[in-house]
């Protein structure tokens, strides 16, 4: 026997039979596979969202949602082959990638939810505002995929330099022809709807495909006229805590409006009148009981929110969403953030959901619909935060409001209401 089989020097043991070692790998290939089983689902609701609901009636409707399958697929890589890694530093760095994916992604799903149950279902130009998320979030799901794809080709004992290249330029490639498709058959969707005749006309207004909205930050309006309708949806630690439905008219000032106050709070319908220099309120107690004109100030519903949350300095800062069609009119979708107290004073009826909460730190973005006579047609908003004044013991409470203000050319009058 030689002296070279007795040197322990050469008796090495191989690092993957070190079993504290494939007990480590096992638990970060499990913990990649959650997040990539979140990825997946992820994705998986944003294609049903645009499969099952979005139906602008063009040619490629059921295509568009055809093409938001792919991100699935490429998800659905990491979780057969997760990019796991020996560092320590470069595992953080894949679970920050997957995690930041998600982080991303969820909210751009309730964006689209949000609009698809406000009624916008087709947007003509999307903004780059309204893409770069979705963007971000494929982008980051592809390198997430792309590194677990280049460790499984190249094998583990490839130099990390040639492992990250691999798997950058897969991930890379995935983003381009995934957005690509998406982008493509989106678009052409689109292009098919716009060489359509317009609507001869729409209750939201003007129906010309050739113009174009103003900007987000330019000078709107309110209708002197319109027919109003809202919803207002309320919810503590994801549990329903009602509804409130409201509908009725306004022209000018005067106003005259019914809501059916389903909640946990109130239960039955409410009202308010105004016209000229007398006011109205209904309560399911009593009929309708006379009051100041001053006193129903706040329940102009529309003109109440355009003048609280979409004044001059809330949309200096607005985000453009894009141009959409509603109901055969055109209209630029704009987004701003606005904090509980705006959020509560531009709708007073919350208070049917949330009652004396103090929503001073509560945090929410409303949305705002400018039609091509310049006002507004439609409003939706949402505000999150603590419950605990809502409900004892509570943690996160939501309230969220979608309203219309249409036939804003019609000619409207506001009786007041039998005694």
């Amino acid at each position: 026997m030689t002296r070279r089989s007795h040197d322990h020097r050469y008796l090495r043991t191989p690092a993957v039979l070190d079993p504290r070692r494939l007990g480590g790998v096992r638990v970060r290939r499990f913990e990649l596979r959650l997040i990539a089983t979140g990825l997946v689902a992820a994705w998986s609701a944003a294609a049903l969202l645009v499969l099952l609901a979005y139906r602008p009636g063009g040619p490629l409707d059921i295509l568009v949602g055809i093409a938001m399958l792919a991100p699935i697929g490429i998800a659905a890589v990491a979780l057969v082959w997760p990019p796991v890694t020996r560092g320590e530093g470069t595992f953080r760095i894949m679970i920050v990638l997957g995690v930041g994916s998600l982080l991303v992604l969820l909210p751009s799903i309730g964006g689209v939810l949000n609009q698809l149950l406000a009624l916008g279902t087709q947007t003509l130009l999307p903004s780059l505002e309204a893409a770069y998320p979705w963007l971000i979030a494929l982008l980051g799901t592809s390198l997430f995929t792309g590194f677990g794809l280049a460790r499984r080709l190249a094998g583990g004992a490839a130099r990390r330099q040639r492992r990250l290249l691999a798997g950058s330029a897969a991930a890379a490639a995935a983003t381009v022809l995934c957005g690509g498709l998406f982008a493509g058959v989106a678009i052409a969707n689109e292009l098919a709807l716009r060489e359509r005749p317009a609507a001869i006309s729409s209750h939201f207004g003007p129906t010309n495909l050739d113009l174009e909205p103003v900007a987000c930050d330019g000078p709107i309006l309110s209708g002197p006229v319109a027919r109003l309708a809202a919803r207002f949806q309320g919810e503590v630690d994801l549990r329903s805590i009602g509804s409130v439905d409201l509908g009725g008219i306004r022209a000018g000032r005067d106003v005259r409006w019914l809501a059916y106050v389903a909640t946990v709070r109130e239960l039955g319908q409410y009202g308010a009148a105004r016209s000229g220099d007398r006011g109205w309120v209904r309560t399911p107690s009593s009929g309708w009981d006379a009051v100041p004109a001053d006193a129903v100030d706040d329940a102009t519903v529309d003109l109440q929110a355009i003048r609280i949350a979409l004044n001059a300095a809330y949309r200096t800062t607005a985000e453009d969403r894009g141009i959409e069609v509603l109901a055969g009119a055109r209209a630029r979708h704009c987004r701003i953030g606005v904090d509980g107290a705006t959020f509560q004073a531009a709708f007073p009826q919350v208070r049917w959901l949330v009652g004396d909460a103090d929503l001073s730190r509560w945090r929410g973005q409303v949305d705002y619909w400018i039609f091509l006579d310049g006002q507004i047609g439609q409003i939706a908003g949402q505000a999150s935060g603590e419950a605990a004044g809502i409900q004892p013991e509570a943690l996160q409470a939501t309230v969220a409001v979608v309203m219309t203000a249409t036939e804003r050319d019609r000619d409207l009058v506001v009786y007041p209401p039998a005694p």
